[in-house]
């Protein structure tokens, strides 16, 4: 083979020139960035689609509210398209979204909220050809094809379905090559339905766009929480948040096929250091002996329900190495 031609060719170029890390967005939690992207700093890819799917009352706006935080926070674009028209301006701004500085949009229709996404894409490069865009979209599970939108009464048929599915699955082939393109990180919140009559394997099916869209996903993440047993209450028995499972059934960026323990507290938002332990445990940093954990390497004694306040304590040393490895800097520690 000669590579002198190779050099020379005009109609296509190198698999080894092509950018293939165009960066991350952190969600708010260490666990999650880890089973995402391999590195606790780290997070959701840009360029690709991260889908959040579960029942009702399983975190997932919030997910998606920490990573447009995260994203101001680096000085990015974002974006939230509204389509359930549920989107608490004073609850995410407790969770530290600046409003203000959010791109706001509400079509009622799947075909209307792609459109909107690609015109603020294109609106955006059109100024600032290079600053990620990140944008959530809230949710697709409840928008209506413009067909079953602009129907007559409220009656439906069988096929309204299927126009749905394959509707979004033209939106997605549309859109799919821009997100890499233009530097774009779409996250796509769903719900999940049960499949009627199922007797074997699990009744669990995503609620919208079919099977187009699990193709396109490059990070698919299942939200579980036992609206009884995974409760978080205070000393006087008040419920005060959830607690539950993130699972990785696709991934494109790292290895698939992993879980992670995450909390939510319903006035603070997500814990930073939820299911941190099990996964430093797995790294080999702190080695567990019944209700006791162990440093690796400097022999230091803890507890797991102590993790979060030792780390964020400058007087205790002996956790600087775990700071160094999650990437925590405790001048700028949010």
């Amino acid at each position: 083979m000669n590579s002198d031609v190779l050099k020379k060719l005009k109609s296509a170029g190198m698999l080894s020139d092509e950018v293939k890390d165009l960066g991350n967005v952190p969600t708010g939690s260490f666990a999650l960035n880890r089973i995402i992207s391999g590195d606790y700093g780290k997070g959701i890819p840009i360029g690709m689609i991260t889908q959040f799917h579960g029942e009702a009352s399983t975190a997932k706006t919030v997910f998606a509210t920490h990573i447009l935080r995260e994203a101001q926070r680096k000085g990015y674009y974002s974006m939230l398209v509204d389509s359930e028209n549920a989107f608490n301006p004073e609850f995410a701004e407790s969770l530290g979204l600046d409003a203000d500085n959010l791109i706001y949009a509400a079509p009622p229709t799947v075909e209307g909220c792609f459109d909107a996404i690609n015109k603020v894409i294109n609106e955006i490069r059109e100024i600032d050809e290079d600053t990620p865009i990140v944008i959530a979209y809230d949710s697709i599970a409840v928008s209506p094809s413009v067909a079953e939108f602009e129907m007559e009464g409220f009656e439906g048929n069988n096929m309204l379905g299927a126009i749905r599915a394959k509707t979004t699955g033209s939106c997605l082939r549309k859109i799919n090559p821009i997100l890499r393109a233009k530097k774009v990180a779409l996250v796509i919140i769903n719900q999940i339905r049960n499949k009627v009559g199922v007797m074997y394997g699990s009744p669990d099916t995503p609620a919208a766009g079919g099977k187009a869209l699990e193709y396109y996903l490059g990070v698919n993440l299942k939200c579980i929480s036992n609206k009884t047993s995974d409760l978080l209450k205070d000393d006087l028995k008040n419920v005060i948040g959830i607690q539950g499972t993130i699972r990785n059934t696709k991934n494109k960026v790292a290895v698939p096929f992993q879980e992670c323990e995450f909390e939510l507290l319903y006035d603070e938002g997500l814990v930073r250091e939820a299911g941190l332990i099990k996964l430093l445990e797995k790294d080999g940093k702190v080695e567990r002996s019944g209700a006791w954990y162990t440093i690796v390497g400097n022999d230091k004694k803890f507890q797991a329900k102590n993790l979060v306040t030792l780390l964020n304590d400058p007087s205790e040393d002996t956790f600087e190495d775990l700071r160094k490895y999650l990437g925590i800097t405790l001048e700028n520690n949010q």
